[in-house]
């Protein structure tokens, strides 16, 4: 209960009014956050820097730098805009969000087509998710993983899907909607770390041996949806823009693995494009393949 207080205090004393300040002054708080983050704590410091160094490891220490202090900068800026999406209007979340070509998932929704919609973590997910379902003609339903605290997932999730957005926890995939003979783009990303138990595709991403999520290949295929690639990418401060690119239509014909290798090079293309505004704080590659093989034999000596 005293875990609950405190959790409330926080959201209606502080989150809900800061929230309610206009994105022009939280810009100023922004300033202060990448000050801190930056200059004085270096939070992730070693992570980003590693990430960075070793995905673009032809660039001279200077060019890398200035990409950290760019991401730090954007990084800054996505902590605000995801509290005003707290209590963004729909108005304004359309104006910050422009999808650019809505017609290549309307085009599936027209042919009664299931779509699963792949990206990675580039501009503003946060801003994305509440303006991405009033702006296409399916409905759109994403999996997310549960937050420790039942309070603030509640309130998550009632954020993200204001206007429009099913979210469904990842332990309740097995309820997502793809049976309701209406057209349905299901979000997922593919660029965050697999857990060691979690199933893995091993591809060259960003110059490194990379264990990419199979997760959301899998379900385009148990499903017969199209696959569709969507990259946000950051105008200015405060604006994005959607791209979407088709994969496949189907992929009863596309060899294992050429779903989510594919993709997962289409978002190296744009990340290469716009390196700043990736999310290199995230710790990528946790481990080798010679780990997981490691992890996966004394899982089955276990089992035996």
């Amino acid at each position: 209960r005293l875990h609950v207080m405190r959790s409330k205090l926080l959201y209606y004393g502080l989150v809900i009014p800061f929230s309610h300040l206009p994105l022009p002054v939280l810009y100023l708080f922004s300033n202060f956050i990448y000050f801190v983050l930056y200059r004085i704590v270096g939070y992730r410091k070693k992570v980003i820097f590693s990430n960075i160094q070793r995905s673009f490891p032809n660039m001279d220490i200077k060019e890398q730098k200035a990409i950290e202090k760019e991401f730090y900068k954007h990084f800054s800026d996505l902590i605000v805009e995801s509290l005003k999406t707290f209590t963004i209007s729909s108005e304004e979340s359309l104006r910050r969000v422009k999808i650019k070509n809505a017609e290549v998932v309307d085009q599936l929704y027209e042919k009664g087509k299931n779509i699963t919609v792949v990206g990675g973590h580039n501009g503003n997910w946060e801003l994305y998710a509440t303006a991405c379902a009033m702006q296409v003609k399916p409905d759109v339903a994403a999996l997310y993983t549960p937050l420790s605290s039942a309070f603030f997932d509640k309130i998550m999730r009632q954020s993200r899907s204001k206007f429009g957005l099913q979210m469904f926890a990842t332990r309740d995939k097995d309820k997502l909607p793809v049976d309701t003979g209406k057209s349905t783009m299901f979000i997922f990303g593919i660029d965050q770390c697999p857990r060691l138990k979690q199933r893995a595709y091993w591809m060259e991403f960003l110059n490194q041996e990379t264990a990419v999520q199979f997760g959301a290949e899998k379900f385009a295929r148990e499903h017969n949806t199209a696959v569709v690639f969507g990259n946000i990418k950051k105008l200015r401060r405060g604006h994005y823009e959607n791209e979407y690119s088709l994969v496949c239509e189907d992929t009863a014909d596309k060899p294992l693995g050429w779903v989510i290798e594919k993709s997962t090079k289409l978002l190296e293309t744009y990340i290469i494009k716009q390196p700043e505004y990736w999310l290199w704080s995230h710790k990528r590659w946790k481990y080798s393949k010679d780990k997981k093989e490691e992890h996966n034999k004394k899982e089955m000596e276990l089992s035996a």
